[in-house]
């Protein structure tokens, strides 16, 4: 049986933050504010897991007051995401997730983000979609606040 999840994080912009998105470091003047790495593509990729499987949020798992998360890479979450798929009987049949962020430009760290992920859940990258797209000025994101990601995740599950 198909079952389908859906995800969405978006984190503040600060200087003296690494900018990581998708596991890879973007080398950007301003990072992600969070008690992780706040990766907004691998946390949203966890929660549209997590939904298609039922289960709660990311903070469910990984709340953000329990200090074994602090500055945690996110791939830590994915892969737990994975593994608890994996436990479940179930496999990803596609992937499919939006990056929104005015700058920095993403386009140039796509195929490094699809690769980390296919690593992260064991999955062909061609069952991976990343794409990017700015807010055209509006709002936070816009004013380069932040940056926001969606994600869709259909699995097969035999339950």
């Amino acid at each position: 049986m198909i079952h389908v999840g859906i995800g969405y994080d978006v984190h503040r912009l600060v200087p003296g933050r690494k900018l990581i998105l998708g596991g890879v470091d973007l080398h950007h003047d301003k990072g992600l504010e969070g008690h992780s790495d706040a990766d907004v593509l691998l946390h949203a990729i966890c929660d549209a897991i997590f939904g298609a499987l039922g289960e709660g949020d990311i903070g469910h798992f990984f709340p953000n007051t329990d200090p074994r998360w602090h500055n945690a890479p996110s791939k830590v979450f994915l892969h737990e995401a994975a593994r608890l798929l994996q436990l479940r009987g179930g496999r990803i049949v596609n992937l499919d997730s939006t990056i929104v962020a005015q700058t920095p430009k993403v386009a140039p760290y796509l195929h490094a983000m699809k690769s980390q992920i296919s690593q992260a859940l064991e999955l062909n990258p061609q069952r991976i979609s990343i794409k990017a797209t700015t807010n055209e000025g509006l709002g936070s994101i816009g004013r380069e606040e932040g940056i926001a990601a969606l994600a869709v995740v259909s699995i097969d599950l035999a339950q």
